[in-house]
């Protein structure tokens, strides 16, 4: 395969491409227009949606919403698509954001290149062809020297094995997998398990329909208010002003976002002027309530003050005390989960068709035919909601059939938890790059900035690779150790695994390993770390050519 193919080559029958990428979200779609217009290479994009949008074509449930502001959850490789799309709210809703998807997709000409409606069911590394093989549901075979998977962090729906599901007579929909047309709530009983950040958006909704809403909490949780706006004239001119001030912040910070965490530490100021600060930034909303200080996930006790504050909030908009007592049962640090914001949440419960159940008090035993039984009575349901996450950041890979070098699983190499090199590629699987995989800062960030970060540097590895005529790619073993061993130690360095029911930690699917899965030390800091690898001839990676003495350089490895 050289730079500059423009037609699958056919080999044995099967089609051969440079690149095949799994996935057309925010990640697939950008991977696809960097390999085929800036480097030339035939890449095909396998996607088992009828359409484009990664997560958010699957995650249709009541308050689908974006938990980053929109004006930086866009891409920002281009100028002329920031300048030509405008959001309607501070913070889209699912179906905006697959619109924003399509433009870009179209503006683009992206879909000529992604094969929808396809499930990809194996993926096998033909080592004496440096070959990926890729099988699709359909009987269909293709062939890639590349293979990078785009399967993003949430995507594969975490479905509680609770004895008797099969056997309720109503319906039940998991908000990972909800149907495209819709469910209607007017007049049922609906109950639903989970209060993360999907439940905290969905309870609202629902409530507004329902005949009654019986929400089943596992896990209490903090939740601040979005506070959402229709975006002013002023501020969408003001957004397309400064792309470059915006890109250059979002770069630069922690997490990815239009802002940078305040360098004041908790302790520096007086209660009472402490206290002025989280109820301004109560006010403001959002994930900015969590840069008021800096220390807050490094010093339990500092973020102990922003823990009792966003506790206190529960007690004074929850009227009955007995469901605020429970809501605000919290047993982990603020933000060592995902830090839910909301729409109208903690009210929800003030409605007469709201009730909370406390599962830690009265665990549930089964679902019958009628509904769902703890140990406290049988609360009859026709509707049941499972808003019970993810598995996290592994569960898409390892649902793909990725084999490796000598006959070797993924889901074997990862048996004790992910193993990775900066997140972007595992050891024994040549040519394979992850985009925001296990080992990288993704769900802990805006996503679009880490989405960008990898695709780029994939690119730019690819681009090397072809000039340079190396075949192959892959870390040494060396290089993914020391990695684990530095994600684990940055993850250490905080109080987020002190959240030990997280799926940070694959905690909430069961039999799941409990490893740290996403980088703790920051955005800014992990796209340095990249740039160094790879001005350093990547440092760590053994790149090889396929020449007649099978002669192979390890580069700094």
């Amino acid at each position: 395969m050289t730079i500059g193919s423009t037609s699958a080559a056919k080999r044995d029958g099967a089609a051969q491409y440079d690149a095949v990428i799994i996935g057309a979200g925010f990640s697939g779609m950008y991977q696809l227009h960097l390999l085929r217009d800036r480097l030339g290479l035939n890449a095909r994009v396998i996607e088992r949606g009828d359409g484009v949008g990664g997560t958010w074509y699957w995650n249709r449930y009541p308050g689908a919403r974006c938990d980053s502001e929109s004006h930086s959850y866009s891409y920002y490789f281009s100028d002329e698509l920031l300048k030509e799309w405008e959001w309607s709210e501070r913070y889209p809703q699912q179906p905006e954001i697959v619109r924003y998807l399509n433009f870009v997709a179209d503006k683009l000409d992206l879909k000529r290149d992604i094969q929808f409606d396809t499930t990809v069911t194996g993926a096998v590394y033909d080592e004496k062809a440096n070959l990926w093989r890729v099988s699709t549901d359909d009987g269909e075979t293709v062939s890639a020297k590349y293979l990078i998977t785009a399967v993003g962090c949430l995507s594969s729906a975490n479905v509680p094995d609770i004895p008797g599901r099969d056997t309720f007579k109503g319906k039940w929909y998991h908000t990972g997998q909800w149907p495209h047309e819709g469910v209607d709530f007017t007049g049922k009983r609906v109950g639903q398990i989970g209060t993360g950040s999907t439940g905290i958006q969905a309870v609202p909704v629902i409530a507004e329909t329902a005949k009654h809403l019986t929400v089943f909490q596992r896990t209490a949780n903090y939740s601040i208010p979005a506070q959402n706006h229709p975006l002013s004239a002023e501020f969408k001119a003001w957004a397309k002003e400064n792309i470059d001030e915006i890109r250059q912040t979002m770069r630069a910070s922690t997490n990815g976002h239009p802002f940078l965490i305040n360098e004041r530490k908790v302790f520096d100021v007086s209660a009472e002027e402490r206290r002025k600060i989280y109820e301004k930034a109560w006010e403001v909303g959002g994930l900015r309530f969590r840069a008021s200080f800096n220390d807050l996930l490094l010093d339990k006790a500092a973020n102990d003050t922003a823990a009792d504050f966003l506790k206190s909030k529960i007690g004074e908009i929850v009227k009955d005390p007995v469901t605020a007592k429970n809501l605000a049962a919290i047993d982990h640090p603020f933000a060592t989960k995902r830090p839910p914001i909301d729409t109208g949440y903690f009210e929800a419960y003030n409605r007469d068709n709201v009730s909370l159940v406390n599962l830690r008090d009265t665990p549930i035993v089964e679902i019958t035919e009628n509904g769902v039984k703890t140990t406290d009575g049988e609360y009859e349901l026709d509707i049941i909601v499972f808003a019970t996450g993810f598995d996290a950041m592994t569960g898409s890979l390892l649902k793909l059939g990725i084999v490796g070098r000598d006959g070797v699983t993924l889901n074997k190499a990862w048996e004790a938890g992910p193993r990775t090199y900066l997140g972007i590629q595992a050891a024994g699987f040549p040519n394979m790059f992850t985009i925001t995989g296990p080992g990288s800062p993704s769900v802990l960030c805006n996503m679009p900035v880490a989405i960008e970060q990898h695709v780029e540097w994939v690119a730019d590895c690819i681009e090397t690779m072809e000039k340079d005529g190396i075949d192959r790619i892959e870390p040494t073993e060396e290089a993914v150790t020391g990695w684990v061993d530095h994600v684990n130690e940055v993850a250490n360095a905080t109080l987020l695994p002190q959240a030990g029911h997280s799926w940070y930690l694959g905690a909430n699917v069961p039999g799941k390993p409990r490893v740290f899965m996403p980088y703790a030390g920051g955005m800014a800091r992990f796209r340095g770390i990249c740039d160094e690898v790879a001005e350093k001839g990547y440092e760590g990676f053994v790149l090889s050519r396929d020449n007649a003495d099978s002669q192979a350089e390890a580069v700094n490895a």
